[in-house]
């Protein structure tokens, strides 16, 4: 089972990363989930904590002379911005007075984030002990986590890629064959050119009414073989693992494999993939289109797996909403804290490392073996039965 946890807070010391379950033999380093972190820090509508920040991971553990060991490994990523919230996120009790007004309580309940229940439930009387760690800076922890598993779907041939298809109400025309070169030039991930310059345009015009807007993006992962998860359990089911992942994420509201809502207005032939006849060995079971988004029955049938998701703008506003405050319950504007105008383009990177960490998991619990080159030849002799049975059995 490939598995991850975290720790750490938006403005703590740093990051913490476990993964276990990678088997031993794994090609990889620092610079190749440097890639991942760094693609993660892009995007048009980023605040000013990307200009504070240049995550790089550094592994402690469970790596050897470039090469996996079979065991947990251990990464930290820094955060740069502690050395001005050494104070407020002091982890021993404070002496004196605090002396920085980033240590001061905050009691304006934020609409739309996790102050309110996180204090409820935790019973604080200070939001920043919710709002540190409900802050997507986590997600740079789940980037590097997924970035090794990534790593090790490349190994089989799986690739994953991800694109943003809305802004706003601005909505990108996707092409048949999306040039991933230049969605990944492309300041909001957007494979429409002329969407792309609206999508922009977009973002400007909210910035400046000191709002936020979301998005909706997808992730595609394409060469998985068929049957990874199972129809057989509720939780053991594919695509709703994917949805969870997803849903997850920040800010996330809404996730679909595929078109999703769009397809239960249509009939069923206008949304199943027929399945055609088999004429090249290699590769049996196509379909000429995929409407179901790469899955049937809780297991992917083989063609690529696509999921969407849609996140909300953000709640932290420039111009904030009115709330309440925590200790009085009387009428306040909600608290403000430097954020960004739009996550979709670099969210689209999260939805990556978390179907990548997915799809690792449900790789290792089919083909699974303690090191890659045993991994691979439980893989493949299993797509040598993947085809008719009277031929290839």
């Amino acid at each position: 089972m490939v598995k991850f946890s975290t720790a750490g807070e938006s403005h703590g010391q740093g990051l913490v990363i476990i993964v276990e379950g990678v088997p031993a033999g794994l090609p990889i380093s620092e610079d190749y989930i440097g890639i991942h972190l760094g693609r993660r820090q892009k995007g048009y509508g980023r605040g000013g904590r990307m200009l504070i920040e240049q995550d790089r991971a550094k592994i402690i553990s469970g790596v050897r002379h470039g090469h996996t060991l079979g065991s947990p490994i251990g990464m930290t990523v820094e955060n740069k911005d502690w050395a001005n919230w050494k104070e407020a996120m002091s982890v021993d009790p404070l002496e004196g007075p605090p002396q920085s007004p980033r240590t001061q309580r905050i009691t304006r309940l934020r609409p739309g984030h996790a102050d309110l229940p996180g204090a409820m439930k935790y019973g604080f009387e200070d939001v920043r002990n919710v709002l540190e760690r409900a802050s997507a800076r986590e997600t740079a922890a789940r980037v590097a986590a997924g970035s090794i598993a990534i790593k090790l779907l490349e190994e089989f041939g799986v690739c994953i890629h991800s694109h943003v298809i809305s802004i706003g109400s601005v909505h990108a025309q996707v092409p048949d064959t999306v040039d991933w070169a230049a969605v990944e030039e492309s300041p909001v991930r957007c494979a429409d050119p002329d969407a792309a310059l609206k999508m922009a345009a977009e973002i400007d015009a909210t910035k400046a009414a000191g709002d936020t807007v979301g998005g909706v993006c997808e992730i595609i992962a394409e060469n998985l073989p068929i049957g990874l998860g199972s129809h057989v359990s509720w939780d053991k089911k594919i695509d709703a693992l994917v949805c969870q992942a997803l849903m997850s994420i920040n800010a996330v509201k809404a996730v679909s494999i595929g078109p999703g809502w769009e397809i239960a207005e249509q009939r069923g032939s206008q949304v199943h993939d027929v399945i055609l006849p088999v004429t090249d060995p290699d590769h049996p079971w196509r379909r000429n289109t995929n409407r179901l988004g790469g899955t049937e029955g809780g297991m992917t049938n083989g063609m690529p797996l696509v999921a969407r998701f849609a996140i909300k703008p953000i709640p932290t506003m420039v111009t904030p909403l009115p709330s309440v405050d925590l200790d009085t319950g009387e009428e306040v504007l909600s608290h403000f804290e430097r954020s960004d105008v739009c996550q979709a383009p670099p969210a689209c990177v999260v939805g990556e490392a978390m179907l990548a960490l997915v799809l690792a998991d449900a790789f290792m619990e089919k083909f699974g073996g303690d090191s890659i080159p045993e991994t691979k030849r439980n893989f493949q002799g299993y797509m040598a039965t993947v085809g008719p049975r009277k031929i290839y059995r």
